[in-house]
């Protein structure tokens, strides 16, 4: 890759890698230093276009096209490296033992958007979903790849299902009133508001055209009514046409909206994108609400400390963090994959941003934790096809039930360096609690997740308090999880499974109580629904992401969303794909 000379570089900082964490990382150093990474100056700008949107429930949903009942596209398609599997590199910090099985039931358990709801809309289908959503006192709001709808939390639909475009109907920028893709929605507890989101992806046919972070925030705690609607550009590019912001990301601070992407040059560029957006006036409903953009270019920062991604934090809990405060912008590194890194870890930066008149902000690399073995690289397009003209490939990795089509196998995406969706932080008085995680090969072919707690203490120093590798032995595949922490500091994760003979795509989830032994999943597992089909498109793609949220009104009760299969679902289609919504609370939390 060319380098990019797209912002100037300043204060050189030499960083000390410092071992923390109650499990040992095999082969991680115990003290090392990093080569000198240079701070990166941030871009100020101001949204290109702003305006009110008529009430979300008086809007009208697009008319469908012809129906074309077979025919399933891919949502961006994936870009990035990809390798073969090298072997089993073992996991130092999978879960032994036995555990109880005391975790709670659902308690509210209903059936969310579905592919049929695509077909519906557009007169096709696609793939993957991308489910996510988010609960506030009264809603709940899923959103998909390429619908959305808002519930009660009975489950009743207040509002759509209808394209994300529709919401940003008649805006200044058409653009965003393309349903394209990769959609997020938060709830910020501390304004009461809704933030929705997607990027476009017209660049993509004019390299000449920009691409655009759409952002919808919400006049009221009505998810039903009127948006304030912002767009902000994406950088351009050195060589020619603009950087696409893939797989955006957005968690809620104290004074910012924070949005990390991935990004790819029209050429050969790549890079990872943190922005700061000003939520004051965000909320206000100002025009000129401004964003600042740092751009960690791959021909500059060495790869591992980047990865396929970063994550933003997402405030849990109704204490905010200390106003000084940096906010944590967390990556993982695996040194079995294919960026060159020489341990496995997790890599910290922190961003700072101030909206005075004159706006300040800077992001760092403040850490690097060294975490117990993990391995990243499943071992997928191994298994023949049986499809004319198709041939296996590295995201052909799970198998289904009754499926010997080693191309209609299901997508681990465990290759891509980075930790999945969300990065949980709760200011728990003494200390800052950070969970994630991330789906490994827990055992030589079997898929399972591995989560972390990160605390940062009163002077702000990170560590790895604990970490786990989920995978209870019984040769079902978990992962593509989401975790999250409630007010008593319990730990719970949502997740798929699936395996090739009996358990089909289905949704389960885990917990462990604050006090239980470090690095356990103590509660047993829960089952929101199991699966009675499979997926049998060779677009093997499962959804990127999935989320495991707090609801804001005890701080206690967990709420999840992720897609699963039935029998009538694999009849519609080839990628007939549901998803369910549910909510649990664990023992002692009221």
């Amino acid at each position: 890759m060319k380098t990019k000379r797209v912002f100037t570089w300043f204060a050189t900082l030499v960083l000390i890698v410092t071992l923390f964490g109650t499990i040992p990382a095999a082969a991680a150093p115990e003290e090392s230093t990093l080569p000198a990474i240079q701070a990166q100056h941030g871009t100020f700008s101001t949204a290109v276009a702003f305006d009110i949107s008529p009430a979300l429930r008086d809007m009208k949903p697009s008319q469908p096209g012809s129906p074309q009942p077979q025919v399933v596209k891919e949502v961006r398609p994936d870009r990035g490296p990809s390798v073969p599997d090298q072997g089993f590199s073992g996991d130092g910090a999978l879960q032994q033992g036995t555990v109880s099985n005391s975790i709670s039931a659902p308690l509210a358990n209903f059936e969310g958007l579905s592919n049929q709801d695509n077909f519906n809309v557009f007169g096709f289908r696609v793939n993957p979903p991308d489910p996510v959503g988010d609960v506030g006192p009264n809603h709940y709001v899923e959103m998909v790849n390429l619908v959305f709808a808002v519930y009660d939390k009975q489950g009743n639909k207040l509002a759509g299902p209808v394209d994300t475009g529709t919401l940003w109907s008649g805006f200044a920028v058409e653009d965003c009133t393309d349903p394209s893709g990769d959609p997020i929605v938060v709830y910020d507890q501390f304004v009461d508001r809704w933030i929705l989101s997607q990027f476009t992806t017209r660049g993509f046919d004019d390299p000449s055209l920009p691409f655009y972070d759409c952002v919808a925030i919400s006049q009221t705690g009505d998810p039903t009514g009127a948006y304030y609607r912002y767009a902000f550009i994406t950088q351009p590019d050195p060589d020619g046409g603009y950087f696409f912001p893939d797989y955006p990301k957005y968690g809620v601070w104290t004074d910012s909206y924070i949005l990390t992407t991935r990004d790819f040059g029209s050429v050969d560029g790549y890079g990872i994108s943190v922005y700061a957006l000003e939520k004051n006036k965000m909320v206000n409903g100002q025009p000129d609400a401004r964003a600042v953009q740092f751009f960690l270019d791959s021909d500059v920062v060495p790869l591992p400390l980047i990865g396929d991604g970063l994550l933003p934090p997402d405030i849990d809990g109704k204490q905010k963090p200390k106003n000084e405060d940096s906010a944590p912008i967390i990556g993982t590194q695996d040194d079995n994959a294919f960026y060159g890194a020489a341990f496995d870890a997790l890599n910290i930066w922190e961003l700072n941003v101030k909206w005075h008149a004159t706006p300040t902000a800077s992001l760092t690399l403040a850490v690097q934790l060294p975490v117990a073995s993990f391995d990243s690289i499943f071992p997928c397009g191994v298994v023949r096809s049986t499809t004319p003209r198709v041939r296996p490939n590295s995201r052909d990795c799970l198998p289904q039930p009754g499926v010997t089509d080693g191309s209609r196998y299901l997508d681990i995406l465990s290759y891509r360096q980075r930790p999945t969706w969300r990065l949980t932080y709760r200011n728990l008085g003494t200390y800052d609690a950070i969970v994630t995680n991330q789906s490994v090969e827990a055992a030589p072919g079997v898929a399972g997740v591995r989560w972390y707690e990160i605390r940062r203490d009163s002077g702000g120093a990170y560590s790895v308090y604990q970490q786990g590798t989920y995978a209870p032995g019984d040769g079902v595949h978990r992962w593509m999880g989401s975790a999250a922490q409630d007010k008593n500091g319990n730990i719970a994760l949502g997740y798929s499974v699936v395996n090739g003979v009996d358990v089909f795509p289905g949704i389960r989830y885990t917990a462990r109580l604050a006090g239980d032994p470090l690095g356990q999943m103590t509660l047993g597992e829960g089952v929101i629904i199991n699966g009675t089909g499979v997926q049998t498109t060779t677009n093997s793609r499962w959804g990127d992401y999935t989320s495991l949220n707090i609801d804001p009104v005890d701080d206690c009760t967990f709420w999840y969303v992720n897609e699963y299969y039935t029998a009538e679902g694999q009849a519609s289609s080839p990628a007939g794909w549901q998803t369910r919504i549910a909510s649990f609370k664990l023992p002692g939390c009221n």
